[in-house]
């Protein structure tokens, strides 16, 4: 008989799996302000890197902000975020984002053969004015993770699915967190460029305006897949040091 093997789990996974479920069960409410880094790691027991890391995945779930000078609150959140599964937004090796962008193909692929099929002058606008935006980045990363994250979002509403929407929604922090890694990757890469991350966005608008259900598909596969191609590399490149 064949055994699952079981994978302890990090410290850090603890820690937000604790802090979830404090939110989860009212004990922590939205507008609350958490104890310090340091507070928290004499409170757990466990060193502020650990603490750092929880408070990232839960950033990533959209259940937590961290303002400047501030400090760390809970966020107000729709009721499906809080049934999200937690280790989704863990998303800290190879492993955890393959399977996110696997589920990203799923979602999206059949979410620009949508849009092609059903979009309106409207949702057209939308996409081309975030296609202006992320033209015009010029170097400047936040900007073009932002206008990137942005055109996705435009796509999944020119779907003018609810039940996709949904969906997008629930990933969609994780999505921002990885296109921002992702962009980064890109921008260092020798292979590629920013203009050439604009150019497949521009391929998927083309076949949407056209409505060809099945070159958007195509289209959007195709970027996902080179997007999985620059992080195979950066994830080659840090087993090889």
């Amino acid at each position: 008989m064949k055994y699952k093997q079981i994978k302890p789990k990090k410290i850090y996974e603890e820690v937000a799996e604790a802090l979830h479920e404090m939110i989860r069960t009212g004990e922590l409410s939205p507008g609350d302000r958490l104890d310090s880094v340091q507070q928290l790691a004499e409170n757990f027991q466990v060193g502020r890197s650990a603490i750092r890391e929880a408070l990232s995945a839960l950033k990533a779930m959209g259940l937590v902000e961290m303002r400047q000078g501030e400090g760390t609150f809970i966020k107000s959140f729709e009721a499906q975020q809080i049934t999200f599964p937690l280790s989704t937004a863990i998303l800290m090796n190879k492993e955890d984002i393959a399977n996110l962008l696997e589920v990203r193909k799923v979602i999206e692929a059949g979410t620009s053969a949508a849009a092609a099929r059903k979009r309106t002058n409207e949702d057209l606008k939308a996409m081309e004015q975030v296609l202006e935006e992320m033209k015009n980045v010029k170097g400047d990363g936040e900007l073009g993770e932002q206008a990137d994250f942005k055109f996705h979002l435009a796509l999944s509403e020119a779907a003018h699915n609810p039940i996709l929407s949904g969906l997008m929604a629930q990933v969609s922090e994780l999505m921002f967190e990885t296109q921002k890694e992702t962009r980064r990757l890109w921008l260092f890469s020798k292979q590629t460029t920013s203009e050439k991350l604009y150019e497949q966005h521009v391929a998927i608008y083309k076949a949407i305006l056209e409505k060809n259900e099945d070159d958007a598909r195509k289209a959007m596969l195709s970027h996902l897949e080179n997007v999985e191609d620059i992080l195979q590399k950066y994830f080659d490149e840090k087993e090889i040091r």
